[in-house]
């Protein structure tokens, strides 16, 4: 079995001594959960495992349950300390209470458990983590698999990277495209936005938010204004509704909408939003050609293309704190800017058939770009590009 590179992050903080509560987040899918199983056959220090998948949100008490298992094991084994796993603890509610209580009773009365807590919905979680346990943890985010994790762990091509992306659990089902999109659709597009972000958050209007993701994922890679997106909504609200819902989907790693750069800061909230899925068999679960046809349609692969590259960026961005951006003046554009501190780093995409880097060359009398990359045919490979740590950019 493929181990992620977040192993090594996640054993030697548990083998530090006790200080923070270890959270690892990231979206559904990524491995999370496989990943804390081979963690916890690997390590020395003894621990016990608890999951909150059946257990009623409304059961908040079951965590201080676990606790007190993990204590009584403590006790009655005599053991130095123990580790403490605790499975999607963001589906009950007010979890990040109990987890405090219960944290700083142990560290009031020097007992040495350590914790672990994992949750797959990114809203949920950070809600509990704002509210409650500042000061107390620091996280370990998971990205999306990379190409060269897809392509290690599965043989997948970069062609089939573009076009299926990135989900390890739908890998064995690209050959059969209906229940490839079945998968997609119940697994992760249902999961995410029923359980995640309709189960915690007021929605006035769920449909409305349904359709915001398919259709922002369906443009990934194109700039729409939410105005021209109102007029193709069925159950239409205003754009200050469509932006909180892009930003509910974006805080759950779907879809996000980014900004132009610009110096000014106030430019660059009320700009036209560009879309980018973080994985992309999003926005090829809304495509109406299959993966043979796709690549024979130069415009829609080349869309599928820059959207690859979209998505290494942005899970790149999730995990490296950097921000990322497009640029547009006139007929001159960058697909992606990035910037870190001062350091700004302009990206351009370029397919087979496309050549033109004017935009580029314009960006870079303008802002004079800390370093500017150009991804296709007459640049970097993409399939280089997707195998990069991105940090790198800025060193």
């Amino acid at each position: 079995m493929i181990q992620r590179p977040y192993f090594e992050t996640i054993a030697k903080r548990i083998e530090e001594p006790r200080k923070f509560i270890q959270i690892i987040e990231g979206p559904r899918q990524v491995g999370k959960s496989t990943l804390i199983k081979q963690v916890l056959k690997g390590i020395s220090i003894h621990w016990v495992h608890f999951s909150a998948d059946n257990v009623p949100a409304t059961r908040s008490a079951w965590i201080s349950d676990c606790w007190s298992t993990a204590r009584n094991k403590l006790q009655m084994e005599k053991l130095p300390e123990l580790l403490l796993v605790i499975d999607e603890v963001q589906k009950l509610l007010n979890w990040g209470e109990v987890v405090k209580k219960e944290w700083d009773d142990d560290t009031f009365n020097d007992v040495p458990i350590k914790v672990v807590l994992l949750g797959s919905s990114r809203v949920r979680l950070e809600k509990g983590l704002s509210e409650s346990l500042k000061g107390r943890y620091e996280t370990i985010k998971m990205p999306n698999w990379s190409f060269a994790e897809m392509q290690e762990g599965f043989g997948m091509s970069i062609d089939e990277y573009i076009y299926f992306g990135a989900y390890p659990g739908a890998t064995d089902l690209r050959h059969d495209l209906d229940r490839w999109q079945e998968y997609i659709s119940s697994s992760i597009v249902d999961a995410t936005i029923n359980n995640d972000i309709l189960m915690d958050t007021p929605i006035a209007k769920p449909a409305l938010l349904r359709q915001t993701f398919e259709l922002s994922s369906a443009y990934s890679g194109q700039e729409v204004s939410l105005t021209k997106m109102i007029g193709q909504l069925q159950d239409a609200g205003n754009t200050t509704t469509l932006a909180h819902y892009l930003d509910l989907l974006n805080q759950s790693g779907m879809v996000c909408g980014l900004s132009k750069y610009a110096v000014d800061k106030a430019r660059r909230r009320n700009s036209i939003p560009k879309y980018q899925v973080y994985n992309n068999a999003l926005m090829s679960l809304y495509c109406e050609h299959d993966f043979e046809a796709a690549r024979a349609n130069h415009k829609l692969w080349g869309r599928l293309f820059e959207s690859a590259v979209g998505a290494h960026i942005m899970n790149c961005a999730y995990t490296g704190r950097f921000k990322v951006y497009y640029w547009r003046d006139g007929k001159d554009e960058v697909d992606f800017v990035l910037v870190k501190e001062t350091k700004v780093v302009a990206i351009e995409v370029k397919s087979n058939h496309e050549k033109d880097t004017s935009g580029l060359h314009t960006f870079q009398d303008l802002f004079h770009p800390y370093r500017s990359v150009l991804v296709g045919e007459e640049g970097i490979p993409i399939e280089t590009f997707l195998k990069s740590d991105l940090k790198e950019l800025f060193a």
